[in-house]
């Protein structure tokens, strides 16, 4: 048996249409207790009167009833199509709960529909990934892992390390019988070639983390080099402060743009220098914070003016990290020496006069690969995904290793199997409880 739910799906703002989810084994009963309109034919939208817990009505609005196993939870379940009035959600929902139903906690939808086995632990988080989807193709790759494209691919490991377990423990069940080299070979290469495929998948969450986080770009230099004018180029807007006075920018200021299939989120950061007040030697601080955390640092240089001290500062955090370097100011004459550059990518540029701008981000995009990234579900881009196949390769690797070393069978087959435990975290087939409760707690209430 299982206790009826229900809870508001849209945003808990005024909007033109607002609908409420029910679900659960009492989900018809309850929803013909608020709603008029007749729901007997499963998935077929109707027009009716929505009543309050008095009996009053309150909107007037469509429902749907899904019956179960054919439906989002896999339990029987309906839908209320109501006008967005924040307070008549509320009067829905209070009238739902009235008639037997309970307030979903977050995830709870989309929780049932994994224990329904309605959707994998990948499919469930992709939910989420599709809902904070901030481009085009990263909403495309949620969707492809949301119709199991990346369970599939786990599975297809899962499955080749199972058929391979099934002939070691014919091995151990006959330890007498002597093991052809040419066997344990023929094995191991196969084990390998699990290990491989493990490590590939793995392997794509560091472009498939662009997709979900977006590129964080700092823009550090010393001050009135164009920092901000950059920023403010780029994004088409005066976002940050413009002045010949130095020390102007005194905290990191950060926005965000989209640049094609990603986003880039840009930190303009106070100039470097010796600052003479405190608020300035804290913003300094974290402009070297923003710059050891971002994903590429933008360094900043005023072409029409020789290097200084701080310029070389500059340099240096830009020669330890993924950047890129901005000759700006080229409007005014460049008397920049280039070489101190060395292999280090450079554009020159007028922020200023918003020249040279749009190649700024084009560069960006092209350290990063960004057009080449496939969007097709096979891309991870859940960190504890790209963990826990690491994981399950060293395992599989020790199995192979042990094997081809000519150590005992059983030893590999203890190793295989705690490899098909660990991809099981992925799916869900063997994940804990707590690992389940973590993911459905990213969850709003309602999905």
């Amino acid at each position: 048996m299982s206790d009826t739910i229900a809870a508001v799906a849209t945003p808990p703002a005024k909007s033109a249409i607002g609908i409420i989810r029910i679900s659960g084994d009492n989900a018809f009963e309850i929803t013909k207790k608020v709603f008029s309109g007749d729901i007997s034919e499963p998935r077929k939208m109707v027009t009716g009167k929505i009543l309050s817990e008095t009996g009053e009505v309150c909107d007037y609005g469509m429902g749907v009833f899904f019956k179960a196993p054919a439906s989002f939870t896999g339990e029987d379940s309906a839908e209320l199509y109501c006008h967005g009035s924040t307070a008549v959600l509320r009067t829905v929902l209070s009238a739902l709960f009235h008639a037997g139903a309970r307030p979903a906690v977050a995830g709870e939808f989309t929780r049932r529909a994994f224990l329904n086995g309605k959707m994998d632990l990948t499919q469930a988080e992709a939910v989420i990934d599709l809902i904070d989807s901030e481009t085009e193709l990263a909403a495309k790759n949620a969707a492809e892992q949301m119709n199991g494209r990346l369970g599939s691919e786990i599975s297809a490991i899962s499955s080749s390390l199972t058929s391979i377990a099934a002939e070691f423990y014919a091995f151990v069940d006959y330890p007498d019988d002597e093991i052809e080299q040419t066997e344990r070979d023929e094995l191991a290469t196969r084990l390998y070639a699990c290990a491989d495929s493990a490590k590939a998948l793995a392997g794509t969450y560091s472009s498939g983390r662009i997709f979900r986080e977006g590129i964080r770009v700092a823009l550090i230099g010393r001050p009135n080099v164009g920092k901000s004018s950059l920023l403010n180029a780029l994004l088409g807007t005066e976002r940050s402060i413009v002045t010949d006075i130095e020390g102007t920018t005194r905290d990191t200021v950060e926005e965000s743009l989209r640049a094609g299939n990603v986003a880039l989120h840009l930190i303009d950061t106070a100039g470097l220098r010796n600052a003479d007040t405190e608020p300035e030697r804290l913003g300094i601080a974290r402009s070297e914070a923003a710059a050891r955390d971002a994903d590429i640092v933008v360094a900043v240089f005023d072409g029409s003016a020789p290097l200084d001290e701080y310029d070389m500062q500059t340099l240096a955090l830009a020669k330890n990290s993924r950047s890129l370097c901005i000759i700006n100011k080229n409007d005014l004459g460049t008397v920049i020496d280039r070489s101190v550059f060395g292999d280090l990518p450079i554009i020159e540029i007028s922020a200023k006069l918003n020249v040279g701008t749009k190649a700024v981000i084009d560069k960006i995009c092209e350290i990063f690969n960004v057009a080449d990234i496939p969007c097709d579900g096979r891309t991870l881009t859940n960190p504890r995904h790209a963990s826990t196949l690491i994981r399950a390769e060293e395992r599989i690797r020790a199995a192979a290793d042990a094997f081809s070393g000519g150590i005992y069978a059983d030893l590999a087959v203890s190793d295989i199997e705690d490899a098909i435990n660990i991809l099981g975290e992925i799916t869900g087939n063997s994940a804990q409880d707590t690992i389940i409760n973590e993911i459905f707690s990213r969850f709003c209430v309602g999905k």
